[in-house]
Order: C-alpha cells, then structure tokens, then sequence
C-alpha cells in the first residue's frame, strides 16, 4: 500500500512539473509576449517596459521558469494582476464556492442516477429501461451551458421560483467563517441565510450534474446486468433465495463498485467541469475565476489555478484507487 501511495505521489509531482511547463511556455509564447497581452489596448512600449521589468519577463525563459518554481515551492504563485491579491488567497475564497457546487452535483447525480440505473436494469429490454437510456444519453449530449441557460429561463425568469445567479442574497447580512454559505447559516443558527444559499445552488448544481448523473445511470445499469448474470447469483437463485436478499447482499452491493469508482472520478471532473456553469449563474468560484482570469488577461491566477484543478483530480483519484482496493476483496493494491 505504502509503495503504490508513493508511487502514485511520485507520478503526481511529475505531471504537475509538466503542465506546469508547459502553461509556463504557452504564457510565454503569445504574440507579442505576455506584458503585451495583460496590458492589451495601453500596451505602449514604456508600459510594456515597466511590465517586463516588474514580472521577470526580460530575463532568459529558463531563468523565469526556475524563479517562478523556486517560489510555487514556498507557496507563492504570485499576485492576480487585476485585484493584485495574492492568487493562493484569491484560490482559498473561491474554492469553497466550486466545492459546494460540486457536492451538491455529485449528490444529485449519485441519488437519481444509482436507482434509475438499476430499475433500468430490472427492467432490461422493456420501456422502463429504453426511457432511462434516451434520457442519459440526453444528458451526455445536451451542452452544459445550453441546459444552464433553459434552467435558467424556465425556472429563474419565467416562474420565478429560484435565483438567477450569485452565491447569496447580497441583500442578507450572513456571517461566513469558512466560505460554505450552506454550512456557515446552518453553524451560526442563520437558516435563512443557509436556505438562501441552497436555493442559490439547485439550478447551477442541476446542469453541473447532468452529464455524472447520465454516466452513473449507464454505469450502474451495466454493472446490476452484469451481476445479474454472474455464476454466483444463478446459485443463490437455484437454493431459493429471495430476491429481497438477492438483490440486496449480492446485485446491488457487487454492482456498486465500479459505481463508487465513476462516482469519485466524476467528482474530480466536476471541479474542471465548472468553469462554463459558475460563468453562466455568475457563481463565484474557481470556475468562474478562470472564465475572468482569461478575458482579463491575468496569466498568474490562469496557470496557479489550472495547476490546483489538476492537483485536485490527482488526489480524488488517488483517494478513488485507495478505496477501491480497501473495498474490493478481488483488488490487492501493492
């Protein structure tokens, strides 16, 4: 266990010193150089001057690189040329918005997903199971942002009966001690405050959630068929086993891992996946930071958080592999 976690770590390190790489040489190479691109229309050449000076950019690129490593090890990716905030604290308020999102996509996908796919399963050839499977592949192919703008007309505008965008009520005095709004209502006693921000939450977390709730249903109706048709099932079945016990010691608990798998790598996509819905809803986490930090040009806050989302997938991942040979008695994880 020891030598697949350090393995994996290793590996890990590696992937971020590429992409770190290369984002540091995609900066590098756009036209006219990166002082050029942040500063855009008022790019004159005392301005571009004074950005080269001020960021390192008149150096070799080699000896950029190097300096900007040195101090990624220490923590410090830099301040955001726009709000000139450190990034690593700039990344710390946004996160826990994309984090909530998220978890509320997952939970979403994995409570409607997992019992659609198995009753597609029990009902395998009949239109139970071709309804399920026309609505998966519905949510595979129907655009992210596409479904968050009809989320958003039918339920925000047209009904009225949730928000539009935004994380809260501005108009709330809500105190916020760690950045969840659903959690910090609920510690402080601050409902409303808490039930606010849940609202805020079911449409963006709805469209996030449409393509892992799409995967989970086909991964789970694949897997109870598989089960189903297992050696030991055709026993337990030929020594009168009810299908209650079946069901529940031997199809859906055998059926759930590759399930638990799709579950955590979905969750590291979601947090990649964000950017298109938190632009969308104007819901301010890291998603929604890169989508700014690309019109505004601001290449510390664009390459710190692309190297977060990639560290945030790796360790999902990692974590997703470690259960799997924790839960599964066939994997021994070595």
């Amino acid at each position: 266990m020891l030598r697949f976690i350090a393995k994996r770590l290793g590996l890990l390190v590696i992937t971020l010193v590429g992409l770190s790489l290369l984002l540091f040489m995609w900066v590098r190479a756009l036209p006219g150089g990166p002082a050029t691109a942040m500063l855009g229309e008022k790019a004159t050449p005392e301005a571009v001057e004074a950005i080269n000076k001020a960021y390192g950019f008149d150096r070799p690129v080699w000896e950029q690189y190097f300096t900007y490593i040195s101090k990624v090890m220490v923590g410090d990716f830099g301040n955001s040329t726009q709000s000139q905030r450190p990034v690593l604290q700039q990344f710390a308020d946004q996160f826990p918005a994309t984090a909530e999102l998220a978890l509320f996509a997952i939970l979403f996908a994995v409570l409607i997903g997992i019992p659609l796919g198995y009753w597609a399963a029990r009902h395998y050839g009949k239109w139970q199971d071709n309804t399920s499977v026309i609505l998966s592949l519905l949510g595979v192919v129907i655009p992210v942002f596409f479904l968050a703008f009809i989320l958003k007309w039918i339920f925000a505008v047209e009904l009225g009966w949730l928000p539009t965008d935004g994380r809260q009520d501005i108009r709330l005095d809500a105190t916020h001690y760690t950045n969840f709004y659903v959690f910090d209502g609920l510690i402080t006693g601050e409902f409303d405050a808490a039930w606010d921000a849940f609202k805020h939450l079911i449409l963006p977390g709805i469209a996030l959630g449409s393509i892992p709730l799409a995967i989970i249903t086909r991964i789970t109706r694949a897997a109870v068929l598989e089960v189903q048709g297992a050696d030991y099932v055709r026993t337990a079945k030929a020594k009168g086993m009810t299908n209650k016990i079946l069901r529940k010691r031997f199809i859906l608990r055998n059926a759930m891992l590759p399930v638990a798998t799709t579950v955590g790598l979905q969750l590291g996509l979601l947090f990649a996946g964000a950017v298109l819905t938190e632009t969308v809803f104007a819901f301010q986490g890291i998603g929604y930071g890169i989508a700014q930090a690309i019109s505004n040009a601001d290449y510390p806050v664009l390459q710190a958080y692309i190297i977060f989302i990639a560290l945030i997938y790796a360790v999902i991942n990692l974590v997703v592999d470690l259960l799997y040979g924790v839960i599964d008695p066939r994997v021994r994880v070595k």
